[in-house]
């Protein structure tokens, strides 16, 4: 297997890429600093930007699957790479795509009908991020891509626990956290798995 991963050098996307290569898969990363980046036998480094199509375009030749774990950065990097990883997935017979997400698009329990960060259960001030994640989720739901948005609550970073719990479209009761650690290790075995095709995936962490 062969995997295209965006935000490598973020907290999650760096927890990810080491998974990756524990697990012997080839991977592809897109970086904007590539001198951020290790080398390893399995890896490649293409220097590129997540708003550029041509660039995507090279990060994606010759891979099976898309990860994304992009920032939002307040600035409008989700919405611009997902308009643009659609069409060339397409182009490309591409169909697994995994994204990272945030807990804000999941279903509000207090609420129904509403999102979590549209509704009383959200505690953030900013909903910029919350609300570039729902037009990405927005986009990936009206394609008949096989994607699954991964839905951390607050992240800090930590070590896998994998003793994790997940719930489809919902964050599960109780979750005050997700580990970076955790939301990598959910995403690389739902890349093997494909249990989720088609949902957004809470995730809770156990709380030290």
């Amino acid at each position: 297997m062969k995997v295209a991963l965006f935000g490598a050098t973020g907290r999650v996307g760096h927890a990810i890429l080491t998974l990756l290569l524990e697990q012997g898969i080839e991977v592809t990363a897109m970086v904007r600093n590539p001198e951020k980046m290790q080398p390893h036998a399995k890896l490649s480094v293409l220097q590129g930007d997540a708003k550029n199509s041509a660039d995507i375009v090279k990060a994606t030749l010759g891979v099976n699957a898309i990860i994304s774990a992009l920032g939002t950065d307040k600035t409008s990097v989700l919405t611009e790479f997902t308009s643009h990883i659609v069409p060339i997935m397409h182009q490309q017979q591409l169909k697994r795509i995994i994204t990272i997400g945030t807990a804000g698009i999941l279903n509000s329990r207090a609420e129904p009908g509403l999102l979590r960060y549209q509704s009383s259960e959200s505690k953030r001030k900013s909903i910029t991020a919350a609300q570039e994640h729902h037009k990405v989720f927005n986009i990936l739901k009206d394609t008949a891509l096989e994607w699954t948005i991964v839905c951390p609550t607050y992240l800090p970073t930590g070590a896998s626990t994998d003793d994790y719990i997940v719930m489809r479209d919902y964050l599960p009761e109780g979750a005050v956290q997700t580990t970076t650690g955790d939301t990598a290790l959910f995403t690389v075995k739902e890349l093997m798995k494909n249990e989720h095709l088609g949902y957004r995936v809470g995730i809770k962490s156990p709380r030290y």
